[in-house]
C-alpha cells in the first residue's frame, strides 16, 4: 500500500522507517528539507519539501493513489486541514490526524477521521489505525485515558466466566471473537482457549495489563 505522511518529526519519521522496512511505499512532506535527516540515508521512500495541505504537493506525494495519510505535525490546524483535504477532496478513507485538543479531536472523530491525542502518542498506534493488522491497541479516546485492547485468551484462562476476569483484573470484556463470530459479552460467558477478548482499560494501565490478568487468573484458580 502507498502511504503518504505528512510531517517529519519524530512520530512522522518513525512512521515512515516502521512502514518501509514493511515493505509498503513510502511518501513524506514537510516543510523543512532538514527535517528529512531524520529518515537516514537509507530511507527508500520519496521526500517532499513544502505545504502538506497543498494539493499540488501531495499531488507529487502520489495522493492519488494513496490507501492511507497521516497528519502528524506539530500543528492542529495543519493536521486538520491535511486530513479534510485528503479526505473531502481525494476520498481517502484511511486518514489518521494527530490532534493536541481533546475537543477538537472528538469533533473529528464523528466526522469519521481517526484522531490520536498526544498524550497517550506512539507509533504503534498510528501504525494500527493505517495498517488492517497491529498491535494490541484497538482504539484509544479522544482523552487518552481509556483504551481498548485485544487479547488472545490462552489455556489458564479457558474455563473462567468473562465476568470472573473483568472483577479481578479490573477491566471490561466488550466482546469476544470465537471461531470468526464477534459477540457482545455476557456475564456469563465462559473463557475458551483461542478467543479474542477486547478489553477496555484505562490507558495508563497497559503496559501492566499482562500481569494484572496473570495474577486474576491465578486467583481465580
Amino acid at each position: 500500500m502507498h502511504v503518504v505522511i505528512v510531517g517529519c518529526g519524530r512520530v512522522g519519521s518513525a512512521l515512515a522507517l516502521s512502514l518501509t522496512a514493511d515493505g509498503h511505499s513510502v511518501a513524506v512532506i514537510d516543510r523543512r528539507v532538514e527535517a528529512f535527516i531524520r529518515l537516514g540515508s537509507n530511507f527508500t521512500g520519496e521526500t517532499i519539501a513544502g505545504i502538506g495541505f497543498d494539493r499540488g504537493i501531495l499531488g507529487q506525494a502520489g495522493i492519488e493513489r494513496a490507501d492511507a495519510v497521516a497528519a502528524v505535525t506539530s500543528g492542529d490546524n495543519s493536521n486538520i486541514l491535511v486530513a479534510r483535504v485528503a479526505r473531502e477532496n481525494f476520498g481517502i478513507e484511511r486518514v489518521v490526524a494527530r490532534i493536541y485538543d481533546p475537543k477538537r479531536a472528538e469533533i473529528y472523530q464523528r466526522l469519521g477521521i481517526a484522531t490520536v491525542a498526544t498524550v497517550s502518542w506512539t507509533t504503534e498506534r498510528v501504525l494500527r489505525r493505517l495498517l488492517p493488522a497491529g498491535p494490541v491497541v484497538e482504539w484509544v479516546d479522544p482523552t487518552a485515558k481509556v483504551s481498548l485492547v485485544e487479547r488472545l485468551i490462552d489455556s489458564k484462562a479457558a474455563g473462567r466466566k468473562y465476568s470472573e476476569i473483568e472483577e479481578t483484573a479490573h477491566v471490561r470484556v466488550i466482546a469476544v471473537s470465537r471461531l470468526g463470530i464477534t459477540k457482545l459479552a455476557t456475564a456469563d460467558l465462559v473463557a475458551q482457549e483461542g478467543d479474542l477478548a477486547y478489553m477496555a482499560v484505562l490507558t495508563d494501565a497497559i503496559d501492566g495489563l499482562n500481569s494484572v490478568l496473570v495474577q486474576a487468573l491465578a486467583h481465580a484458580h
